[in-house]
């Protein structure tokens, strides 16, 4: 049996996904090849990507490189992987923005849904944190939910103004915290 050719370029190293669906993340966590370089490539704060400085405005473009985003936590770096090839990418914050909140039930039984700006959903829980930090000098908060293997998105302000509807205090540790629950996990929203 003949082995197809290798690949030529870093989208011919992506297995193609049937016409109009959605195209499932690679298993990027099992590809591990030698660096090919530095792509022009970033990832701006508003969740922008822009190629040679120029916006990608294609959706589904950059959905399918979204979906072979690795970041590599030992290096700090964030890299486009296929099983042949690793390209480093500047991202300024995250790689995602979440621009939508669905909340089901209440209180400690409540469930908050994220949808990214590349239509990505998760549900904050145990495996996929809500947590915020607070930057600068004026301690702005920056609130992040984690959206698959290291991979985090920045939660637009307005879903954040949700969030801060939802908060209720809870006592953690012996001191009084202001956060949300989800998932029967309580996230902290107050950057202590």
């Amino acid at each position: 049996m003949q082995r197809p050719p290798p690949p030529q370029s870093l989208l011919d190293s992506i297995p193609q996904a049937d016409s109009g669906q959605r195209r499932e993340p690679a298993p990027v966590h099992l590809w591990d090849p030698p660096l090919s370089g530095e792509m022009d490539m970033h990832i701006a704060r508003d969740g922008t990507w822009y190629h040679e400085g120029d916006p990608i405005r294609r959706k589904p473009l950059v959905q399918l490189f979204a979906g072979i985003l690795k970041f590599d936590a030992d290096a700090g770096r964030y890299y486009l992987v296929t099983p042949v090839e690793r390209w480093g990418i500047q991202v300024d914050d995250a790689p995602f923005v979440a621009t939508r909140l669905t909340v089901e039930g209440q209180g400690e039984q409540q469930s908050l849904n994220f949808t990214t700006n590349l239509d990505d959903s998760v549900t904050a829980d145990s495996e996929h944190p809500l947590w915020v930090e607070l930057r600068g000098s004026s301690a702005e908060p920056a609130p992040y939910v984690r959206v698959r293997s290291n991979l985090d998105a920045l939660i637009h302000r307005n879903v954040f103004y949700q969030l801060v509807d939802l908060a209720v205090e809870r006592e953690m540790d012996g001191v009084q915290r202001t956060g949300v629950w989800s998932s029967g996990v309580f996230f902290p929203l107050d950057g202590l």
